[in-house]
């Protein structure tokens, strides 16, 4: 089938109380281990695409890749634009072919960031392409983000949900106490602000920096309203863990599909896990 926007689950995970995952893409083995675990699973799965992942690939490769990988997976695959910085960022995607976007106008002053938000959703509505928007700062370092976890924000219910009334994303970013890349300990999310939000606005809340957070918590995360789950540094972890160890025994080894496929290997099963802790398995 071909990329769908990510309002093509919203409605069923809202009902059905489970998260989609998007898992990030940044080269050819993560988009078919993500895939292949989504078709194993049966599963609805989130392409996320960095700006730095978006150069290092490039344009043209990253939407090649993500729709061959969707019209052979026959489950409803999203490519999505990760922390899109700019409206002009936001365009060129579309206009390649990503089916959903997401505008971080989260270092804007509040005002600024409704208004910057309102014109990314009017573009890319007007074409059927979701958008996700983001309020607070979520710390850590992920690709071009890179905030101090000691300057992260957390987001004010009462600002969430006026931002939702008047720019109506699709999807929710709040800063909840979680952080992109590894934790360094346990995460203090703040379960009461993604309640509060996200029964008084009617768009699933999104939680960035979902590597390392324990199980217990997404669950409790997702009973509160959270309905997309970000994960990216656990899968590249889990991809460099196994390179290393491929060539720690084999040092002459010079074929990378050698090394290469059991990292794949590796990949797609931290993603079939998540998947399950998500909830999201047997819903494609």
């Amino acid at each position: 089938m071909p990329l769908v926007p990510m309002t093509a689950f919203l409605e069923d995970a809202k009902k059905n109380k489970y998260a989609v995952g998007q898992f990030n893409i940044n080269n050819l083995e993560f988009v078919q281990a993500i895939t292949q675990a989504a078709i194993e699973e049966k599963s609805p799965v989130i392409f996320g695409v960095s700006e730095g992942a978006m150069r290092y690939m490039g344009l043209e490769y990253t939407v090649a890749m993500a729709k061959a990988a969707s019209e052979m997976a026959g489950v409803p695959i999203a490519l999505h634009l990760d922390h899109g910085s700019s409206f002009e960022v936001v365009m060129k995607c579309i206009r390649a072919g990503f089916s959903s976007v997401m505008f971080d106008g989260s270092h804007h002053s509040f005002e600024d960031n409704i208004r910057l938000t309102k014109q990314v959703v009017e573009a890319a509505h007007a074409v059927g392409v979701s958008v996700e928007g983001e309020l607070g700062t979520i710390g850590g370092v992920e690709d071009d983000v890179n905030v101090d976890e000691d300057a992260a924000t957390l987001a004010k219910p009462a600002e969430a949900i006026r931002f939702w009334e008047e720019t109506k994303v699709d999807y929710l970013a709040i800063a909840v106490g979680t952080a992109h890349g590894m934790y360094k300990g346990e995460p203090k999310i703040h379960f009461d602000i993604i309640e509060e939000v996200a029964k008084n606005i009617g768009a699933p809340v999104v939680l960035h920096g979902g590597s390392g957070v324990p199980d217990e918590a997404i669950r409790k995360a997702i009973s509160c309203g959270v309905g997309k789950i970000n994960v990216n540094t656990e899968n590249q972890v889990a991809c460099t863990a196994v390179i290393r160890e491929v060539l720690a025994a084999k040092p002459n080894e010079i074929d990378p599909r050698k090394y290469l496929t059991p990292a794949r290997d590796a990949i797609k099963e931290v993603v079939k896990g998540k998947i399950r802790l998500f909830g999201s398995n047997n819903r494609a």
